[in-house]
């Protein structure tokens, strides 16, 4: 993230009721979205990192790096996601209605 800032389209943070009194992830939390708001990388955060880690394939035991997870921009002339497209304009939205960091539900399997 901070050798091309410019490639990140989203970063996701993840955490569960577990965690939410975990000093030290909300201090990473706290950093990470600072770097984030000074590169204008949006963020979104969702409470089930259970179900982050089954969608974004992680399949081992250790989730702790499921706690954070970056989208990449595309690269110029492939494919343009819908989804991404979606995603961005929610968090422009929640922006304007000073939500800075929004918090979305993700769907069940």
């Amino acid at each position: 993230m901070d050798v091309d800032p410019d490639s990140v389209a989203f970063c996701v943070l993840a955490t569960d009721e577990e965690f939410e009194c975990d000093i030290a992830l909300q201090i990473h939390f706290t950093l990470i979205q600072a770097f984030c708001f000074d590169n204008d990388i949006s963020i979104v955060r969702v409470t089930d990192m259970q179900r982050l880690a089954d969608i974004v394939g992680d399949k081992s035991e250790e989730l702790e790096d499921a706690h954070c997870v970056l989208i990449t921009n595309p690269s110029e002339g492939s494919w343009e996601d819908p989804a991404l497209e979606k995603l961005q304009l929610f968090c422009e939205e929640s922006r304007c209605l000073n939500e800075w960091v929004p918090e979305i539900t993700l769907p069940e399997r």
